[in-house]
């Protein structure tokens, strides 16, 4: 008896260990929603409830993962670090970071090399750079994608196991690439659009490519996929594209089904998925979808459930007890999952956090030090997704405010806080394991949470 109580103990700390781990870009298969019990803070500032902050070895987009007692994130150096001195590509490094999860102390710092020619560090490449692909993990390997410099795996002491490279085409856009890998069985599964036009499967634990699914459609396409299980039946590999949203045999690559969807000739943001049904909502051209996605061929007259004019921007959604949130130009957005209706819509109040001379600052001017970054106005161009935690809603903006809103019918907006008043660019989404909030910005990354916990 004592050893089964033992075992299902061992079992019980087994599983909330799993739990707390954030292992991929915005958390459970791309959700950004946490099923954890802890409490989250609402506030914080530079003196309350930050439990550290640490510079990091370069600037990125991509956002931390956790994997028990560590965090990864992704940067670069030596090339494109100012829009007035680029440097030369031959000195760029892409970075993987391991850091200390309780205390920000950087374990590691590995670096992989570049495939030349890279994109130009210019226009809009420059708006978020070499390092824009959250990495992934199942717990034994942390998996990053560099664009041109390929895949690569490490252990989780920092080891390279392999590097593969899938493609090292240039953006005809000049806007590069910065969807994230995915797992899914044994399988790496890597969305190479700007590279080869191609959604790509390594072997997780050799990196040879399994299959490869290549497609012009594939072109304009920055969202990450997501997996739509349909219990013992089969799961989709489900991703937006410009004009229709496309569902792919995860173990083959081969399409299952398709929709027309929104009216856009790029899809910046990633779907969203909950009880096999399918959520897109993108910006440019606009438009939001619901389709359920266990279909073949083309579906768009049989399983579109709704479709409507929301505008979004390039963040992804985030859907939590039937209402899906999202954010654009300093507006909170909420519809009903099932009908595609507004609950509600507002705008946030900007509060104290922001520095009364940041509110008259144009924005384009607020990354000066970077050659400002950013300056079609930042209203208009967050790229920080919302994630749900403890009951609310999270959204960092890109000049570094993090609003918290109630989850529920109404806009109730709890706090907006800051971090920094520094020239700081926060475009990457929060992750959150176990109470703390983890929030990357171009040149620090932040824990936040309360100190006693």
């Amino acid at each position: 008896m004592h050893l089964k109580i033992a075992m299902f103990a061992l079992l019980m700390f087994i599983s909330s260990s799993v739990q707390a781990d954030w292992m991929r870009f915005r958390g459970p298969n791309g959700s950004g929603v946490s099923d954890e019990k802890q409490a989250t803070p609402a506030e914080w500032s530079p003196q309350k409830n930050l439990k550290w902050k640490v510079a990091l070895p370069g600037p990125g987009s991509s956002s931390p993962i956790i994997v028990g007692d560590q965090v990864f994130v992704t940067c670069w150096s030596g090339y494109g670090m100012n829009r007035n001195d680029l440097g030369d590509q031959k000195d760029l490094k892409r970075h993987l970071v391991c850091l200390d999860r309780k205390s920000g102390k950087i374990l590691w710092d590995k670096t992989v090399g570049p495939v030349l020619p890279e994109d130009v560090y210019t226009g809009m490449f420059a708006e978020h750079g070499y390092a824009s692909h959250t990495p992934t993990s199942d717990g034994k390997r942390v998996y990053a994608y560099f664009g041109k410099s390929g895949a690569v795996a490490f252990d989780l002491e920092g080891n390279q196991l392999w590097q593969t490279i899938v493609g090292d085409e240039l953006d005809p856009r000049r806007w590069g690439s910065s969807s994230s890998p995915i797992l899914y069985k044994d399988l790496l599964i890597v969305t190479a659009t700007a590279e080869s036009e191609a959604i790509v499967a390594l072997n997780k634990e050799t990196g040879k490519e399994v299959w490869r699914q290549e497609s012009s459609g594939f072109n304009s396409t920055w969202g990450t996929p997501i997996l739509v299980n349909h219990g013992d039946k089969r799961t989709d590999l489900v991703i937006g594209v410009p004009y229709e949203i496309w569902g792919l045999s995860p173990d083959t690559g081969k399409l299952r089904w398709y929709c027309e969807a929104m009216p856009t000739e790029t899809y910046c943001s990633s779907v969203i998925a909950q009880n096999g049904v399918v959520y897109g909502i993108e910006g440019r051209g606009g438009g939001s979808i619901a389709v359920r996605a266990n279909g073949k061929g083309d579906v768009t007259k049989s399983h579109v459930l709704w479709s409507g004019r929301d505008a979004n921007r390039i963040e992804t959604p985030v859907i939590y007890q039937d209402r899906i949130y999202f954010f654009s130009r300093g507006i909170a957005n909420c519809i009903d999952a099932k009908t595609g209706e507004r609950i509600f819509r507002g705008r946030l109040e900007q509060g104290d956090a922001v520095a009364a001379d940041e509110r008259e600052e144009p924005a384009g001017n607020r990354f000066g030090g970077r050659g400002g970054r950013g300056g079609g106005g930042f209203r208009g161009s967050d790229y920080s997704s919302p994630i749900v935690a403890d009951g609310k809603v999270y959204y960092t903006s890109r000049s570094g405010e993090t609003y918290v809103i109630k989850a529920g019918d109404k806009l109730e907006q709890i706090s907006v806080n800051r971090l920094t008043n520094d020239n700081e660019d926060f475009s990457a989404s929060p992750a959150v394991s176990d109470g703390d909030l983890f929030i990357r910005s171009d040149k620090h990354l932040y824990c936040v949470g309360a100190k006693d916990s």
